[in-house]
């Protein structure tokens, strides 16, 4: 353990004198090897009581460095797990003026794409499906449900639904939902999406792996036909900090009519 902490963690910066909290100098040593890859994303942070022996300062001291680089989002705690390192993330802009799968979405920006598979399933619909779809109670629904990861950096929990009518076979979705409902001809051509903050809970940070109470996005999405008809009820959850919504707004023109002469 003392040969792979010294690896990570060289102690002559955090020996050296000068000014400065000790918990301060240990944080740095300790973003200062996530940083330059000596620590990588997944990884397990040794336990605070190797890190103080080996450093020969108080847990008190390693609990405040960790804190703070938790708060940072370069370390997340899992309870009962341990604590983790936490890739830093570059956000990801998606357009709300277009209507496109994850999957879609990812490749546009040259992104390699995959899930891990929460739900999938024919299911007798729940009342806000039934709403949302316009479903009778005996109808049955599709429910899809993914962690979908991007380079191997999970960005979102996508919970979606279908009338088993537009999807009688949800086992048929390998990659892009969009593009099993284009082979029944049920892709949807408009959407209206809500958008709002939240604090993401477990197990979702979890999943995610960001710290509980992490800043996320939540989004409701209904789906549209062509003729009206509601195909898809979505609900995903992003994380905030790797997630831009950017919508273009224009300026809208206001005719004004002269008033007529009088005669």
């Amino acid at each position: 353990m003392t040969d792979h902490l010294a690896a990570i963690l060289p102690l002559e910066g955090l020996q050296a004198g000068g000014s400065g909290p000790l918990y301060l100098k240990l944080r740095q040593s300790l973003e200062d090897a996530i940083q330059s890859g000596k620590l990588n994303h997944g990884d397990a942070l040794p336990p605070e009581r190797d890190l103080a022996d080996y450093a020969n300062i108080s847990r008190v001291t390693v609990r405040k460095a960790v804190d703070d680089l938790v708060r940072d989002g370069l370390l997340v705690r899992r309870h009962g797990s341990g604590t983790f390192v936490v890739k830093p993330v570059s956000k990801v802009q998606q357009s709300l003026s277009r209507l496109t799968s994850f999957t879609e979405d990812m490749a546009r920006r040259g992104l390699n794409t995959h899930a891990r598979w929460l739900e999938r399933g024919l299911y007798h619909p729940s009342p806000d499906e039934m709403m949302a779809l316009g479903l009778p109670a005996d109808a049955l629904v599709a429910r899809l449900g993914r962690l979908r990861i991007a380079d191997d950096m999970p960005l979102a929990i996508e919970r979606a639904s279908i009338s088993a009518e537009f999807l009688p076979d949800p086992q048929a979705v390998t990659s892009s939902l969009y593009t099993a409902l284009d082979k029944t001809r049920s892709r949807p051509v408009r959407a209206v999406q809500r958008i709002s903050a939240c604090n993401i809970k477990d197990p979702d940070a979890s999943m995610l792996g960001v710290a509980v109470g992490s800043a996320g996005l939540s989004i409701e999405r209904v789906s549209y036909l062509a003729s009206g008809r509601v195909v898809e009820f979505t609900r995903s959850l992003y994380r905030g900090d790797a997630y831009d919504f950017v919508a273009e707004l224009t300026l809208s023109e206001i005719l004004t009519v002269a008033p007529q002469e009088r005669n």
